[in-house]
């Protein structure tokens, strides 16, 4: 279970999977002290590292991509969960604006520069970009499997507290709820005098009975991102959502 100090060394571990990871550092920065090791230095192993590190192949042969797709969920879960009783009358829809712009790609990697993660993460070199620093797609991706670690570590309650931690003043940040991403991304092309998004249904998958509609959406000058929901709203919304990520990156 977490430790009452967050500082105190990670004692679990093979030393051979963990020996390269400032655990106390990592305990101060995420605001939980791991009771295996282990699952923390793979939460910092990206597939990459795997073919120079044998040791760490063997034990983690799928980095922590399995850990990151958990994590994810938690994250989900723990921020719909803050932001029902954080605000406490808004309704579905301004709920999920904020959803969406709290566990988006771009403000993960903020938090994961707050916390310096980046260089707690092992990686080959082939994925530093300039000047060795690392991939803002792998640190936000290091810092959701990191929540998915102290999950299995400690359960859900832990981890919801390193989101409340991470995330606390951004949640409250705003009284209003950000912007629908439709909206979002008409301002973002009406601002650069580009024309209004395109959407088109590009599929179908699922049932007749329950279909499950494909959107996509282009900007001029950029590659189409796309969308899947229930319907073709969702599907919109879902596809302006990760254009837009790709867009503040």
């Amino acid at each position: 279970m977490a430790g009452s100090d967050p500082l105190q060394p990670l004692l679990h571990g093979d030393p051979l999977k963990t020996a390269d990871v400032d655990l106390p550092a990592l305990a101060a920065g995420i605001g939980h002290a791991f009771a295996d090791a282990e699952l923390a230095a793979e939460a910092l192993t990206h597939r990459s590292a795997l073919d120079r590190r044998p040791e760490l192949k063997a034990a983690f042969p799928n980095g922590n991509e399995r850990l990151e797709f958990l994590g994810d969920r938690v994250l989900s879960l723990a921020m719909a969960d803050f932001l029902l009783r954080r605000f406490p009358h808004e309704r579905e829809g301004e709920l999920a604006r904020r959803h969406a712009a709290l566990v988006k790609a771009g403000t993960l990697v903020e938090i994961a520069g707050e916390i310096d993660l980046g260089p707690h993460v092992r990686l080959g070199d082939s994925e530093r970009v300039e000047g060795g620093k690392v991939k803002p797609t792998i640190v936000a991706d290091a810092l959701e499997a990191l929540l998915g670690a102290v999950f299995l570590d400690a359960g859900f309650a832990a981890a919801a507290g390193c989101v409340e931690k991470l995330w606390g003043a951004r949640i409250g940040e705003h009284l209003s709820a950000p912007r629908d991403a439709k909206t979002t991304l008409q301002e973002w092309a009406q601002a650069r005098r580009l024309p209004l998004p395109d959407y088109r249904e590009v599929g179908r998958e699922g049932p007749p009975h329950a279909p499950v509609f494909v959107l996509e959406v282009t900007i001029k000058g950029h590659p189409p991102a796309q969308g899947k929901g229930g319907n073709k709203r969702e599907a919109e919304r879902l596809a302006a959502t990760a254009l837009l990520e790709r867009l503040d990156k």
